[in-house]
């Protein structure tokens, strides 16, 4: 064949004339390439019959020898044995000494290597040489330390994997066993002859804790050796060969040769105790989550009632609208927001800034107050920032301003939008960036305060005229609370008007007083332009004008006349009286409920709008709103009637 003729005119004169037997050897592919002369009278074959010829042919049943020489051989650089024992062409056993050492590789040619045989019987007979004796000797002494030493440790490797506590096992490429620690035999109760050839998953991981299957393909065991990747799991369990589970940790690590995973090496450990004393942790922790929720729930009336007496730092009411407000000071307190509050004079804005101040993290600091309508324009920025002596005509000593007089604490400013525009700017610089300089002074401060803003002024509104900057108002609108008029919570009446009677009875040291039910009934009519704050002081100048424990409400004449009742006048007509001209307060709920079920059920259950229920009544549409609360209406429509004023 040509090709074998240039692999001989490669290999050279020396090749072919050498006295020693000769092959070379690709043995990737196990194929003798050539043979020189000298081999082929050791082999006793034509040189045409052994070129492309299979090396393991002349070695038969030794091919996991041969494959230990040839790798070593490639590994090492060179290598020798004499366990290999090929045939001769007439059958006799031949006892020769190898050599092999790899050949210089050409681009695009195979890794090849060139095998030295020698006849041990001829060169025993040929050796006359004490040195080569001794040679050999050193040589077959040296070769037994080898064989030791690879015993040795293999001894070792034994031992370590008899004294590992964990659970070792190792599988090939096609899912079967190769081999099983004592740990492993101890943990799943399957001995290594049991296990060992054997498919190990469908013995020990066929199936999920619930008792699903778990198919082979899903298994990452498998996967490590199909991906070589080191795949680890916490949470899956092992089958014992008496059907119990087993929770287990593992680890599955692919083993490679020659770059190929040929399979896996599997690392586990039996975590059944440490998964159930983690589930009766888990359990007593959920068990003292439903006490916790339980205590909450049986303390939840009584926390209510605190929070109704204590009236919430002074507020008071069990409006909707009111009980909104406390929401909203509960949810933003914590934090360190600013707060624009907004709402008509009277409607105690004060009180919900020091709501929120004393609810907060702060509360320990001061709150400082700055009634901003009540500064004159030229001693706002000293009023705020404060000034040093001689900063202006009157400057006879430092002075702190009230940034400075709230750091650490809650500053609150009354009446925001009373603040000059030219001051504007360094108000936002201040809340921004927590920095100031005093009037006079050039060097700067820090101060960390909370503000709370309060006004009865419409701020977009000014924002548009140009009275009040765009950017001060979003930096003081973070959290908007609305402040709502006294006439829009009108059940708070009768509480307020009580706690204002209390504390005018202390004040005055007057005779126990009482409000009776017109006089309610007159407070409840009225719309309270001035709010809370008026309504203080009629009831407090009702109880200096008191006689004979008897409150005189002086209330403004703005009250429309009654209409007259077409019932009573037709009763009258009839010389028949079937209604009396007062009512109890049971029959004026029963009639108002009457009045206002039937303006709903004429407008459709609408409240708010063009042809509303409010608008036929002639009441605001929140007035309307707050009566069929407290009316214990429900709603007739829920598509139109909004959900938010209707509560059943």
């Amino acid at each position: 064949m040509p090709e074998i003729a240039q692999e001989a005119s490669r290999f050279g004169p020396a090749f072919e004339a050498h006295t020693e037997a000769m092959l070379v050897l690709d043995p990737m592919a196990d194929r003798i390439l050539d043979a020189n002369p000298a081999a082929c009278r050791l082999l006793g074959y034509h040189r045409s019959a052994l070129r492309d010829s299979r090396l393991s042919l002349l070695h038969p049943e030794q091919m996991p020898a041969l494959i230990v020489f040839t790798e070593a051989a490639l590994n090492l650089g060179g290598h020798w044995t004499r366990d290999l024992t090929p045939k001769h062409a007439s059958g006799k056993t031949l006892k020769l000494e190898y050599s092999a050492a790899p050949l210089p590789r050409r681009a695009g040619e195979p890794e090849m290597l060139l095998f030295t045989l020698s006849d041990l019987e001829e060169r025993r007979r040929r050796s006359v040489d004490a040195e080569a004796d001794a040679y050999l000797r050193d040589g077959i002494a040296e070769w037994q330390r080898v064989e030791r030493f690879f015993r040795d440790m293999e001894r070792e490797n034994q031992l370590i994997l008899s004294a590992a506590g964990e659970g070792i096992y190792g599988v090939n490429a096609e899912g079967k066993t190769t081999f099983v620690n004592p740990a492993a035999e101890r943990l799943l109760g399957w001995s290594a002859e049991d296990l060992v050839g054997h498919n190990i998953h469908s013995r020990v991981h066929h199936t999920r804790h619930d008792g699903n299957p778990y198919p082979g393909h899903d298994c990452p065991i498998y996967a490590a050796f199909r991906d070589g990747e080191v795949h680890t799991v916490d949470d899956e369990v092992f089958w014992r060969r008496d059907g119990k589970p087993i929770w287990v940790e593992y680890t599955s690590t692919p083993i490679r040769d020659r770059g190929a995973v040929v399979g896996a090496v599997v690392v586990f450990r039996d975590v059944t105790h440490k998964r159930e004393a983690e589930e009766k942790l888990r359990a007593a922790l959920e068990e003292v989550e439903s006490l916790r929720q339980r205590l909450e729930l049986e303390n939840a009336y009584l926390q209510e009632e605190i929070k109704l007496e204590a009236k919430h730092r002074g507020i008071i009411g069990g409006s909707a609208a009111i009980q909104n407000i406390l929401r909203q000071i509960e949810l933003v307190a914590p934090t360190d927001a600013t707060v624009l509050i907004s709402g008509e004079s009277g409607t105690g804005k004060e009180l919900i800034a020091r709501a929120i101040h004393e609810a907060s993290k702060r509360s320990d600091r001061p709150l400082i107050r700055v009634n901003c309508a009540a500064i004159p324009r030229e001693l706002f920025e000293s009023e705020f920032f404060g000034h040093v002596r001689g900063a202006f005509t009157g400057a006879l000593r430092d002075r702190i301003g009230r940034f400075e007089l709230a750091d650490g604490g809650t500053l609150f400013l009354d009446e925001v939008g009373e603040i000059p525009l030219e001051l504007q700017g360094k108000l936002l610089r201040v809340l921004q960036e927590g920095q100031f300089e005093r009037v006079g002074e050039e060097r700067t401060r820090n101060v960390d305060v909370r503000v709370i803003a309060a006004t009865n002024r419409d701020l977009r509104e000014e924002v548009r005229r140009g009275r009040f900057r765009e950017d001060l108002y979003f930096r003081l609108n973070v959290v908007p609370i609305q402040s709502v008029p006294l006439r829009e919570r009108r059940e708070d009446i009768p509480l307020l008007a009580l706690h204002f009677l209390r504390g005018a009875h202390r004040k005055l040291d007057s005779a126990d007083l009482r409000l009776t039910e017109g006089d309610i009934r007159r407070l409840t009519r009225y719309d309270w332009p001035g709010n809370v704050r008026e309504l203080e002081n009629v009831i407090e100048r009702a109880a200096i004008l008191a006689r004979q424990g008897r409150l005189r409400i002086d209330l403004p004449d703005t009250e429309a006349p009654e209409p007259p009742n077409p019932r009573n006048d037709t009763a009258q007509r009839n010389g028949q009286w079937t209604e009396p001209d007062w009512l109890t307060e049971s029959e004026r709920r029963r009639r108002d409920r009457d009045h206002i079920r039937a303006a709903l059920d004429a407008c459709g259950g609408k409240i708010f709008g063009p042809g509303g229920a409010a608008e036929l009544l002639g009441v605001k549409p929140t007035t309307l709103a707050s009566r069929i609360k407290t009316l214990g209406l429900r709603r007739q429509r829920a598509d139109t009637i909004p959900s938010a004023p209707i509560v059943p």
